[in-house]
């Protein structure tokens, strides 16, 4: 499967960036000054776009690998440069209470702001812009791109966006402008100025809750836990469409206490109509001691979702289980699911068809 996903990444550069190069084929290699950074003493800069805090000399790189210090000023080394963009399900994603059946543009830049150790797209992610050739694809190639392959909406996707952020908010702005809808999909881990700006011009989330301990975050991802929680709470203040994933990891962050502490907190916070996917863990990048995710496992932590009352639980990457979207209120199918595709919907203006029942989300009409 991953030897897929990458060679279909490879595929969609090849395929969408052959089209997406402006007329002149000039590739723009001007560097573009970040948004959030702090002037220090003596050329220093801090970088204030994510909870790192990069403190960088004259130079130096951030721990993304994607934002440099140049003569006292905190420049992005990927704007404009997408290393990947495809055409996807809005399933993928995933995202279940958005635009079900529709198509989304994706792309992504290299580059991440978090190291972890079973990340499923590190051949991007982990890779630095000198690594990869690229071409220059302004933002508003990336509108006509969008137009032009009948897709209803922009993901920024496949790495973190964070680390490319002026060029996702460049597009974002130009997609409101043009009635299209925005999708990040993201870590979490962005400080609370740039994701409130942000927000303003994102339609939904899919936010990457990866554990429930910050022992297991330290661990796992070089991150912390509280920013990740912080940004769910922000986003769902700012009136984001929210859907939130959990990659279960054996003997890592699968212990069941924890996994009802988390869903106690979702509920709590966010209330018990968040949708949430439980995603199967496969070995990969640095962690390939342990083996893919028990049936079993992913089992009981839906099981658990739904005893703590949460109405929309999911599993995925595991094929036809938990996929499909039962009305809270009536327990009818309303959103029947076959992998990425759609093979029926009950819902009518956004309720259950056979009770009346709002349906978290934002659905297209009939």
């Amino acid at each position: 499967m991953h030897f897929f996903m990458k060679k279909l990444f490879i595929l969609a550069l090849i395929f969408l960036l052959t089209i997406a190069v402006s007329s002149d084929k000039k590739d723009n290699r001007t560097l573009k000054e970040a948004q959030y950074y702090t002037k220090l003493k003596k050329n220093y800069v801090r970088c204030d776009l994510c909870p790192n805090r990069c403190v960088l000399k004259n130079g130096e790189i951030g721990d993304c690998g994607v934002r440099q210090n140049v003569d006292g000023k905190l420049y992005s080394l990927v704007y404009g440069k997408p290393v990947a963009i495809h055409v996807d399900p809005i399933e993928k994603k995933p995202l279940y209470h958005f635009l079900p059946g529709t198509k989304v543009l994706s792309l992504a830049t290299v580059g991440c702001n978090l190291r972890c150790n079973f990340c499923q797209n590190w051949t991007i992610s982990q890779s630095r812009p000198e690594e990869i050739e690229t071409e220059y694809v302004a933002a508003e190639e990336i509108i006509k791109l969008t137009k032009e392959h009948n897709c209803e909406s922009i993901a920024f996707t496949y790495t973190e966006p964070t680390i490319f952020y002026e060029y996702m908010l460049d597009i974002a702005k130009l997609a409101k402008a043009e009635s299209l809808q925005t999708v990040l999909v993201t870590c979490g881990y962005i400080n609370e100025k740039p994701l409130r700006k942000l927000a303003k011009y994102i339609d939904a989330a899919n936010i990457d809750l990866k554990g429930y301990s910050e022992d297991f975050y330290q661990t796992y991802t070089t991150g912390n836990l509280q920013p990740v929680l912080n940004t769910i709470k922000i986003a769902a203040e700012e009136e984001m469409m929210i859907e939130i994933t959990n990659l279960v990891i054996p003997e890592a962050n699968d212990d069941p206490r924890q996994i009802r502490t988390m869903c106690k907190w979702i509920k709590q916070e966010l209330g018990k109509d968040i949708p949430l996917h439980f995603s199967r863990f496969f070995p990969n990048y640095r962690l390939q001691n342990k083996p893919p995710t028990p049936l079993e496992t992913l089992r009981n932590a839906y099981e658990i979702a739904k005893e703590e009352s949460l109405n929309y639980v999911y599993i995925g990457n595991v094929g036809a289980l938990a996929e499909d979207t039962f009305c809270p209120n009536c327990g009818k199918k309303i959103i029947d699911r076959s992998g990425f595709q759609i093979e029926e919907i009950h819902l009518n203006e956004g309720c259950c068809e056979f009770c009346g029942q709002k349906i978290y989300g934002k659905f297209q009409e009939k």
